[in-house]
């Protein structure tokens, strides 16, 4: 009896031991929550806090602040996390122009930040850390898989529009990349941009065969609307970011039919993006969109990794978040070696389901597509 007392008395101690060098992280989630694109940060935040939720570990910490989609105050938020928070990791951002006034000072810094969106080619390549990994893609993936697809559907005259900011311009650097077709035209757009009349007028003058556009947010919303009312009947084609389910419930029917391109869809067929779908649609009471989807993902690597190693010794941390051993909605996942995924991306058409307007894959654009600026990355 002595004995076995000690035994248990043995564990219990081997198990407090354990508990006590379990060490918290601290995350600090930096997104859009106001203003035209909100809706992109609260899919991202609602994502990501939906894999915490499921998660229930009290080792991970999350601080979430607004950044009302403008760089000063995104900077001065990362400041606050960083010095006052202090915070082991960063997350949230979803426009390019706000990660680059944020992502190159914190990763200096010593802080690790995972990008549930924004994946500006300057942080592909050269401009590559060993703290940074995109948990979404490379800004031009998405705009490259539908300059393919638009060649395979025989389109040979494009017109093409984004807005003018770091990822309007991988987008359409994307685009071209991958299109065997002449341009018609190519121009920027102001961000937050939502009076397209004159841009629409250029569409129906340029003789173009097809339009691509990217234009997330509040802006495709606009397009879009404009575009129906307009009566120009050129087909168009964008990226997911275009023909969100954000989007398409505000424009309605008008999109049905339209093509776009995605490394996600509540489609793919496996069990955990299944119980993403019928989760996320439980907890919020709508339909997820990418943007939900990459902040899940997000939040899955970031528990992965504290499942394998602590937060102080960063290499380590480093180590588990590149072997990226989680249950993505995605399916399969893979880190390239500039920390940018190696994936996927597929076709989509926007269909009704009920009184619902969706997406459904109807093929695959770009299979095991990896960027087109791992090969400038020294890491």
């Amino acid at each position: 009896m002595k004995g076995m007392k000690t035994t248990i008395a043995a564990v219990a101690a081997l198990f407090a031991a354990g508990a006590a060098q379990a060490e918290p992280v601290k995350v600090g989630m930096i997104t859009t929550l106001s203003g035209g694109g909100a809706g992109l940060g609260i899919d991202a935040r609602d994502g990501f806090m939906l894999a915490v939720k499921q998660a229930n570990n009290p080792d991970l910490q999350v601080v979430i602040e607004d950044d009302q989609r403008k760089p000063d105050v995104a900077v001065q938020l990362a400041d606050k996390m960083i010095q006052q928070e202090k915070v082991d990791v960063l997350t949230g951002i979803i426009w390019s122009n706000l990660a680059m006034a944020v992502v190159p000072s914190a990763v200096a810094q010593d802080k690790l930040y995972l990008s549930v969106n924004a994946a500006p080619s300057q942080l592909a390549g050269k401009g590559c850390n060993a703290n940074y990994f995109s948990v979404s893609y490379q800004n031009d993936n998405l705009h490259e898989a539908a300059g393919g697809y638009a060649s395979s559907a025989g389109y040979k005259n494009a017109f093409i529009l984004a807005p003018n900011y770091p990822a309007g311009k991988d987008s359409l650097a994307g685009f071209k990349r991958f299109f065997m077709g002449d341009v018609a035209e190519e121009i920027y757009t102001k961000l937050g941009q939502t009076d397209y009349a004159a841009e629409i007028a250029q569409i129906r003058a340029s003789g173009a065969d097809s339009v691509f556009f990217f234009l997330p947010g509040g802006m495709g919303i606009a397009f879009m609307k404009q575009y129906a009312q307009s009566g120009v009947n050129i087909p168009l084609i964008g990226p997911a970011f275009s023909m969100d389910q954000g989007i398409l419930g505000a424009v309605g029917d008008d999109a049905i039919g339209f093509k776009n391109t995605s490394n996600w869809s509540k489609d793919i067929d496996n069990a955990t993006n299944k119980a993403f779908v019928e989760t996320f649609q439980a907890e919020y009471g709508r339909l997820p969109s990418l943007y939900a989807a990459y902040g899940f993902d997000t939040a899955n690597l970031l528990l992965s990794a504290m499942g394998k190693a602590s937060i102080s010794d960063k290499e380590a941390f480093r180590d588990a978040l590149r072997a990226a051993d989680f249950s993505s909605v995605r399916g399969k996942f893979v880190f390239g070696p500039n920390q940018h995924p190696i994936q996927d991306i597929y076709v989509r058409e926007v269909v009704k389901e009920g009184d619902v307007l969706t997406n459904k894959i109807v093929g695959i654009a770009l299979s095991d597509h990896a960027d087109a600026y791992a090969s400038e990355c020294s890491m």
